[in-house]
């Protein structure tokens, strides 16, 4: 089975890491700096689960032409997404799996309408991980699980196959029948958090102190949330409501991200995020206040 990990930061680089230690046949496609860190240091992964250092690995910068694979994951920010999707439609001979570990549901849903004789796969990281200064994996606590899944169609042998080996190895990819919920049930939580964090710049605990605050987060879920029914998802219990219980106990200081990126200068995915619920919001005639003031007052202060 050939693999190609397609962007090795914090994601890429904890399953290329296990993938490479169990002796699967890995190809990492990376950039600049860090391609050229890779090609003379390897992997490292420093994890409460499972220290992994990796010191030769197969790293390219482009994917050759005619080139094949059977599984494609793809780590990319969502704003080199199309680029990337690009370069595998016209590079890549054979009908590859391609999982997509991106924000939002844009990946899912371009994937399908740009290689449409492709099953479509959807997929959900659950992990809080990142590359430091020192261009070593970090994986901060203990979760690291991973779901994945049919977009439109629930089986998929291969998908299913590659859960159940890499399971045996430690890595949790968890195959789901139920993946669009699993999309959208974490969409409704990270499009309001990575806006209303980088909007007042101010930690999630911060925000939740704060009526006014707290009030539009809430309601930049609800926007999410009656988004999603257009897409023909449903929910066991309101996503809302359990995203509300799930937020008591988090951390006072976390913040997204697009936080983290906005103070740094860096390019932000919120055309992807709040902006991308903006422009379905009003094909569907749906309203969507909140994350239309986040996508204008970040643009604005950017």
């Amino acid at each position: 089975m050939k693999i190609l990990v397609i962007g090795v930061g914090g994601i890429g680089g904890f399953i290329g890491s296990y993938l490479v230690n169990n002796n699967y046949d890995v190809t990492f496609l990376a950039r600049k700096k860090r391609l050229s860190y890779l090609k003379n240091y390897g992997l490292t992964l420093q994890s409460e689960l499972q220290n992994i250092y990796c010191p030769k690995i197969k790293a390219i910068e482009k994917i050759p032409d005619e080139e094949s694979f059977d599984i494609i994951i793809n780590t990319v920010k969502l704003y080199d997404f199309d680029s990337v999707l690009d370069e595998i439609k016209n590079k890549v001979k054979n009908k590859p799996l391609i999982i997509p570990f991106q924000n939002g549901i844009y990946a899912e849903e371009k994937l399908k309408k740009t290689l449409p004789n492709i099953d479509t796969v959807g997929a959900v990281a659950q992990i809080s991980v990142f590359i430091d200064e020192n261009q070593v994996i970090k994986h901060v606590g203990k979760l690291a699980t991973f779901f994945v899944g049919g977009y439109d169609v629930p089986e998929n042998k291969l998908l299913e196959d590659f859960c159940e080996s890499v399971q045996e190895i430690g890595l949790k990819i968890i195959f789901k029948k139920n993946i669009k919920e699993k999309i959208w049930e974490k969409f409704i939580f990270l499009s309001a958090y990575s806006g209303m964090t980088t909007l007042f710049l101010k930690p999630i605990g911060y925000i939740f102190e704060n009526k006014v605050m707290r009030k539009k987060f809430t309601e930049a879920m609800i926007e999410t949330y009656n988004l999603s029914k257009k897409f023909g998802v449903s929910f066991k219990s309101n996503p809302v409501e359990f995203w509300l219980e799930k937020i008591k106990n988090m951390p006072f200081d976390m913040t997204s991200s697009m936080h983290v990126d906005f103070n740094n200068n860096k390019k932000l995915e919120l055309d992807w995020l709040s902006g991308s619920i903006e422009i379905l919001s009003k094909t569907y005639n749906l309203d969507c206040p909140i994350h239309s003031e986040i996508v204008d007052e970040i643009k604005k202060a950017k």
